[in-house]
C-alpha cells in the first residue's frame, strides 16, 4: 500500500512563494504519475499540475501556468511543486496523488493513492 506524505505549505503573502512535497516510503515514486490537486471550499477539486512516471511529460492548469513548477528529486524520492508568485486565489488544500500508469493528465478517479493535504492560504 503506498502511502504518501506532504509537507509544505503555509500561509504566505501574494506574490510570495512556497513549496510542497510528496514522500513516499518502501516505493520508488519514480514508476508513479503524480499529480497535485487543490481543492477549495464550495468547489470541485481540481488537478493544478502532474509528473508522469518515468520522464513522461508534465501538465499545468492554465491559471497557475508560468507560476507553478512540479519536479521529481529521484535521490530523495520526493515530488515538489514550487509555486510561485502566489494569488489569494490560490488558496486551498492541497493533496498530491499517485497512480501506477504512465501518463498523469488521466481523470482524478484514476489516482489511486492521496495523501492528507495540506492548507495553502494566500493572504495580506
Amino acid at each position: 500500500q503506498l502511502q504518501l506524505e506532504q509537507s509544505g505549505g503555509g500561509l504566505v503573502q501574494p506574490g510570495g512563494s512556497l513549496r510542497l512535497s510528496c514522500a513516499a516510503s518502501g516505493v520508488n515514486l519514480d514508476y508513479y504519475a503524480i499529480g497535485w490537486f487543490r481543492q477549495v471550499p464550495g468547489k470541485e477539486r481540481e488537478r493544478v499540475s502532474c509528473i508522469g512516471s518515468l520522464g513522461a511529460s508534465t501538465n499545468y492548469a492554465d491559471s497557475v501556468k508560468g507560476r507553478f513548477t512540479i519536479s521529481r528529486d529521484k535521490d530523495k524520492n520526493l515530488v515538489y511543486l514550487q509555486m510561485n508568485n502566489l494569488k489569494a486565489e490560490d488558496t486551498g488544500v492541497y493533496y498530491c496523488a499517485a497512480h501506477g500508469g504512465y501518463v498523469c493528465y488521466d481523470p482524478q478517479t484514476r489516482y489511486d493513492y492521496w495523501g492528507r493535504g495540506t492548507q495553502v492560504t494566500v493572504s495580506s
